[in-house]
């Protein structure tokens, strides 16, 4: 493909700005693209659009006919799996040729009548933008705290619903991350606010409806700048946690739903690399953490009456060679998220010691997950599965029985999309320092792999943020095409463990490079 050579692109001004931090002055020429309302700001935007419309104006009839294709692919008419909760199902639905998601929920019964909580459809009418997120309701199931940005800059701006007379309430909190969490009285929640200038969530307020957002109280203020905060409620909705977290290191307080107005607790003060996440079940906290050297995390408990470290217990101990991810507790179970060699497992223990097995799961490039659990005294644990080839999934398992049911699978509006058409495998290859890398790879089984056939690699390590495998219907463009798709689980993700992690950052971060056969 050839570009038109005699079309200049625009430049952007130099003006220097001299930023100083820590004794150090750095100068960047581009601060002024800072200010979003400048007029020379947006007037270089539009330079840089008009710009990409010329150079690329000939692959424009190609572009319609993939946009075409992929849009095809999409079930526009769609809804969520119904999940049950404190007396009510509730589903998200989708309806054609609409761009937002309607929330609903029914008392009871999925027979019974719809009653539609937010259309935001209809809210977003009038808006360039719009993000509806946070939809929190009371435990009286009578109102409903919710967040809207409408400049795509993640700073929400609260609202309560009134869910028995449709009504809008007075509360108008802005410059939120649009979650809260509610105290037992359904009256108070809490909500955490963002710094003006950095959008770090900072600051931890408590809100009573009955009076004006004016009158919160501050409960809490992260002074120290590399951390965040946010806030939630228990599973049992016994309490209400304020969790500070940076890069290595965390910190948790509690404070019982019922007493909103009293004072939070810290479990376990500030530790640098001490990470810990915290659940609660009966007078028990259940702690997930990598102390005494758990590099790859543990599982302890302590009484809610004496929650600092030197009271943990161990109940899941550490072990070199399988990652913990997360557990989750229900009355009669715990479920943990395991990963060893690269795989996620996902092991059910009961409470008694009477059974300790692992969900049935096959394959090497597939993403298993626990879903939306929010009920506290059932059987059922619902999951996610996906694979390079196998559309998003979301299953029930009942434990008692260790009975498996297919809820729902993404469909893929293509007449000839099927499965069987695909071979996804994973691989490994030597890194130039020896290091043998997994790689997950589908392509479709009419595709000769050959040194000519083409091949998009996909990789990130970072932040221990691990990409698991999973489908993509847009994706299918490019396999259909005669591509070969792959990602590269490098170091710096927790793919291999958190020692994988490790080996991907500070002095121990380079260019590594791959050879691929």
């Amino acid at each position: 493909m050839s570009f038109d050579t005699s079309i200049v692109p625009p430049m952007a001004e130099k003006i220097p700005f001299q930023l100083k931090i820590h004794n150090d002055i750095r100068i960047d020429d581009y601060y002024w693209m800072r200010d979003r309302e400048n007029p020379e700001v947006i007037d270089y935007l539009e330079r840089e659009n008009d710009y990409f419309k010329k150079m690329t104006s000939a692959t424009a009839p190609f572009r319609e006919e993939l946009y075409e294709e992929l849009r095809g692919r999409i079930k526009e008419q769609d809804e969520s799996v119904p999940y049950f909760y404190n007396g009510y199902w509730y589903i998200t639905r989708f309806e054609e040729n609409l761009q937002y998601p309607i929330y609903t929920r029914k008392k009871d019964s999925l027979s019974a009548k719809e009653e539609i909580l937010f259309d935001a459809n209809e809210m977003a009418k009038g808006h360039d933008y719009f993000s509806l997120v946070g939809i929190n309701v009371s435990p009286d199931n009578t109102k409903a705290t919710f967040g809207i940005d409408t400049e795509s800059r993640r700073k929400y701006t609260l609202y309560v619903k009134d869910l028995i007379s449709g009504e809008i309430l007075p509360t108008v909190i802005p410059n939120t991350t649009g979650g809260t969490a509610w105290a037992s009285d359904n009256n108070h929640f809490f909500y955490v606010h963002k710094n003006e200038e950095t959008l770090r969530s900072e600051t931890i307020f408590r809100h009573n409806i009955m009076t004006p957002s004016a009158n919160d109280i501050k409960i809490y203020h992260e002074e120290d700048e590399t951390f965040s905060v946010y806030v939630r409620e228990s599973k049992s909705q016994e309490y209400i946690y304020i969790s500070s977290y940076s890069t290595l290191t965390t910190e948790h307080q509690f404070l019982p739903s019922n007493t909103p107005l009293e004072t939070f607790k810290i479990i376990q003060p500030r530790k640098r690399g001490l990470e810990y996440e915290v659940s609660q079940f009966q007078d028990h906290f259940y702690i997930l953490h990598n102390g005494d050297g758990a590099i790859n995390y543990k599982i302890s408990k302590t009484k809610i009456s004496q929650t600092e470290k030197e009271h943990w217990e161990d109940v899941l101990p550490h072990k070199e060679d399988v990652l913990i991810e997360d557990f989750e507790i229900f009355q009669d179970y715990w479920v943990i998220t395991e990963r060893s060699q690269g795989l996620t497992k996902i092991r059910i223990k009961r409470w008694d010691e009477s059974e300790d097995y692992y969900l049935p799961v096959e394959g090497e490039t597939y993403s298993l997950y626990g879903s939306y659990n929010p009920s506290f005294n059932t059987s059922i644990f619902r999951y996610g599965y996906t694979s390079l080839k196998t559309p998003n999934s979301t299953y029930e398992f009942d434990m008692a029985t260790q009975s498996n049911t297919l809820l729902k699978q993404q469909e893929v509006m293509e007449n000839d999309f099927d499965p069987a058409n695909y071979i996804e495998k994973r691989i490994w290859v030597t890194a130039q320092d020896g290091v043998q890398i997994p790689v997950s790879l589908i392509y479709h089984k009419n595709t000769s792999l050959t040194a000519e056939t083409p091949f998009l690699l996909y990789g990130y390590g970072s932040y221990g943020s691990t990409i698991n495998p999973s489908f993509s219907s847009t994706r299918l463009s490019l396999i259909n095409r005669g591509f070969v798709f792959g990602i590269a689980h490098i170091r710096g993700s927790d793919y291999l463990g958190r020692q994988w992690y490790e080996e991907g950052k500070m002095l121990k971060k380079k260019k590594y490079v791959y050879r691929f056969y």
